[in-house]
């Protein structure tokens, strides 16, 4: 496979003293680490959508990709990007990919011309997926670029709308089926509101629950027995999107009574919610929802949402501490929802981005597992609690204290006393585990 991206030989890993860009100087694919090879543990995914349908544009730019699709049109077009995209993920060893609806395939100038499009590329990838071997970890449609989404989609005032949605996921969850994906997601892009002068939420929202509950009856129908996910988003594009962060959508999903949706997390939609990545992950996991994850960064600097590659070992770290506390991220993964930045417009810039992104991980992983198993951490988390294990305690956890008994407690007891918390010394801890984990 050298037809798109000639002159760029497979990557392969070479060790961390190597100044070869093209290549991997963490991610060591058969590496075992905790009983399971380091690709078993990330399950790193090509997001189509952003690698082979980014065009480098802004609200102030025009397009800078350099691409070797570039001046071919319609059906063409997204046969060629089928054929580079797994030429991509050969050459870089990524095992999985993920995609919209709108990706793939023209949209057309009807719904039948949609659904007639995605048919014809559909046998294009599944020819791409038995030859090398590359499965789908996700798919979704894109229920929110289309001027009828402009107030939503699920949610939309319009039941016309409503209905259209529908038929797309309907069909989106016929090709994730078709192509054994194992999970598909639901991001609501235009599921939210810009003022509550002309929106009936309490109808919204309960159009969202029945959209679900609809889209799990479909699943069923087909025999889909895929993971079904939400990606929390705060804002951008609407002012406010009713899937906001971790503990919003838990909430929504608590008050519906659906029990068969987990949520994917971004990092940077965690960062647009004014939480870190490692809190809705944390929050995620501990409530038993964790089910998938979108590696990037954003801009700290920038309120939106900027889908950087990612870098920063920190962050990379305590979330694959999360992923291995959890015991693992299958049948999720860790899907690059990232592009590279509009100057980085050659077409080897791609593949340098996904291997430091790749690199990030992996390092992230290696330092995790580290911490984990030595509980540099958690012995201190467990002292700290150790008062909850006997006593009073003990009596409150089992719920055998009531507030007469814990005011008469506290009276005699006369005074509580609580120890440092060292968020520095634990800080620290972390760092030197960065710093020396090979």
């Amino acid at each position: 496979m050298d037809k798109y991206f000639k002159g760029i030989s497979k990557i392969n890993y070479e060790g961390e003293q190597s100044n070869n860009v093209f290549s991997f100087k963490y991610y060591d694919a058969e590496r075992e680490i905790a009983g399971k090879k380091m690709k078993d543990h990330l399950r790193f995914a090509m997001s189509y959508w952003h690698t082979l349908c980014g065009e480098g544009t802004d609200p102030f730019g025009n397009a800078t990709m350099q691409r070797p699709w570039n001046g071919l049109e319609g059906l063409e077009r997204s046969r060629a990007k089928v054929e580079a995209g797994f030429e991509f993920m050969s050459k870089l060893g990524i095992e999985y990919f993920c995609f919209h609806d709108l990706d793939i395939a023209p949209e057309g100038n009807s719904l039948s011309e949609k659904l007639n499009n995605l048919d014809i590329i559909a046998e294009e990838i599944e020819k791409q997926m038995k030859e090398t071997g590359i499965k789908c970890l996700w798919g979704t449609t894109n229920a929110f670029s289309n001027p009828r989404f402009m107030h939503g989609a699920s949610t939309s005032p319009n039941a016309d709308v409503f209905a259209f949605a529908a038929a797309q996921v309907k069909k989106a969850l016929d090709l994730t089926l078709r192509f054994g994906g194992e999970n598909y997601v639901f991001w609501g892009g235009r599921e939210g509101y810009e003022t509550l002068l002309n929106t009936n939420t309490s109808l919204e929202l309960d159009n969202f629950a029945r959209f679900l509950k609809m889209a799990k009856d479909y699943a069923n129908k087909i025999g889909f027995t895929g993971q079904f996910l939400i990606e929390p988003k705060p804002k951008e594009p609407t002012k406010h999107q009713y899937d906001f962060d971790v503990m919003t959508v838990l909430g929504f999903l608590r008050k519906y009574d659906i029990d068969f949706v987990k949520l994917n997390i971004e990092a940077n939609h965690a960062t647009l919610a004014g939480h870190t990545f490692q809190h809705e992950l944390n929050m995620a996991r501990i409530n038993g929802v964790l089910g998938s994850i979108d590696a990037n960064q954003g801009d700290m600097l920038l309120g939106w949402d900027t889908d950087q590659f990612p870098t920063n070992v920190y962050d990379a770290t305590m979330c694959m501490y999360e992923v291995l506390k959890q015991g693992g991220i299958a049948p999720g993964g860790l899907n690059f929802d990232s592009k590279v930045r509009r100057g980085s417009f050659q077409t080897d810039d791609l593949f340098i981005a996904y291997i430091e992104g790749m690199d990030t991980f992996a390092k992230g992983l290696i330092v995790a597992e580290r911490l984990f198993s030595d509980k540099a951490l958690e012995s201190f988390v467990e002292k700290r609690y150790e008062s909850y294990l006997s006593g009073i305690g003990q009596l409150i956890i089992n719920g055998n204290v009531d507030f007469d008994a814990l005011s008469a407690y506290a009276v005699e007891k006369g005074n509580a006393t609580v120890s440092s918390g060292r968020q520095e010394m634990l800080e620290g801890i972390v760092n030197r585990y960065i710093y020396n984990s090979k």
